[in-house]
């Protein structure tokens, strides 16, 4: 497996650098917060994204994408890591877009994964409910059958990217016990379906979630993506999916750190030099390095598992758990090397610490991701 970029995916990394650096800076995300924008995010850099071929990376040609794949995906997410980007790429493509790439009918793909690819309506994946901790399969929300299809019941929480939804992807249970894979079933549901309710949550990151309700949606047995049965495996491939997609963002958020770190140590002076020149930080610095190339070698080897077709769940999970403990890490001893004003809400350092904790809880923390690599090696 080579860890080695093509001429092409250099050129890629380059250019998305060079957007999100002049189009995105931090500083955006402060104003998209205090103005509590509507959105909380610039449709217009969401264009321009898809302008770029960034919406349409890892879908085939048949689906209007560039049939590229997620070591490409994982070049652009780094680069919107690093300037905390808050448009919804990976909830509407990586997520919500993977489960009907893979199994949706030409119908659905025509009506939204088309007009998602070109960045004319967003998606999003409704599957976490309250307690459900991680576990995809901790489903209540209920399909009751009904003539010609079916009548939905229940509620999803953090829902990414959901109170700007144009379509759900939802998992329902039509059959089997809380926890049981068998028996679930994901929907096709768009936003504006009678008894469809969704309420804006306001992260500590600052990025887009919602409860979303369903109180007794009609839906028809077109409306099912897959089959009645695929539901549990199309939603845990496209979660592994977006998961590989957030640990390029993590990737990029916690190099941000890390570099404006580095010159703050060089431009920080006690007792006459740079605090960067004493011993003790030198030390932090360097392990902080460490964790990086650690977790950037991770996140490739699982985006280059993906596009070779393996599909290694043990490999998501390994990068996950190695990113989701570097990048609090990192932001961590960011915001100590800074000192006090590290500490104050005017200082940008601390938007990082907060995107770190709540990447970390999002598609499982470490501990789950080790107790899950345990579990498929099987132990």
């Amino acid at each position: 497996m080579s860890f080695v970029l093509t001429e092409d995916q250099t050129m890629l990394a380059r250019t998305a650098s060079s957007f999100m650096t002049e189009s995105s800076p931090v500083s955006r995300l402060r104003k998209l917060r205090d103005a509590r924008d509507e959105r909380g995010y610039s449709p217009d850099v969401y264009r321009k994204m898809a302008e770029l071929g960034w919406t349409a990376i890892p879908f085939s040609e048949a689906d209007g994408g560039l049939g590229m794949g997620f070591a490409e995906v994982v070049l652009v997410t780094e680069a919107m890591g690093r300037a905390l980007a808050p448009e919804p790429l990976i909830p509407s493509l990586m997520l919500a877009g993977q489960a009907l790439s893979r199994a949706g009918s030409a119908a659905q793909k025509q009506a939204w994964l088309a007009p998602a690819i070109a960045g004319e309506k967003l998606l999003a994946l409704a599957y976490a409910e309250q307690g459900s901790r991680f576990d995809p399969a901790n489903v209540t929300t209920r399909a009751e059958g009904a003539r010609g299809g079916y009548v939905l019941t229940g509620e999803k929480q953090q829902v990414w990217g959901g109170h700007l939804a144009d379509a759900y992807v939802v998992s329902a249970r039509i059959s089997g016990a809380q926890n049981e894979r068998s028996g679930i079933a994901l929907f096709l549901v768009p936003a504006s379906a009678k008894g469809v309710t969704s309420t804006r949550q306001w992260r500590v990151d600052s990025v887009n979630a919602a409860t979303v309700r369903f109180e007794g949606v009609q839906v028809k047995d077109t409306d099912l993506i897959g089959a009645a049965s695929d539901g549990h495996a199309l939603l845990t491939a496209a979660i592994d999916r977006a998961t590989v997609a957030l640990c390029g963002e993590m990737l990029g958020g916690m190099s941000e750190a890390f570099d404006r770190t580095i010159a703050y140590l060089k431009e920080r002076k006690q007792f006459g030099v740079p605090i960067g020149s004493f011993q003790g930080l030198k030390h932090r610095a360097a392990r902080m390095y460490i964790e990086i190339e650690l977790a950037r070698s991770a996140v490739m080897a699982a985006a280059r598992a993906i596009d070779a077709g393996t599909d290694d769940p043990a490999l998501i999970s390994v990068a996950k758990a190695r990113v989701s403990e570097a990048y609090c890490q990192i932001a961590n001893e960011a915001v100590q090397m800074h000192g006090g004003i590290g500490m104050t809400d005017e200082h940008e350092i601390g938007f990082f610490i907060k995107r770190a904790r709540a990447c970390e809880m999002t598609f499982g923390d470490a501990a789950y991701h080790r107790d899950r690599f345990a579990a498929l090696g099987g132990f």
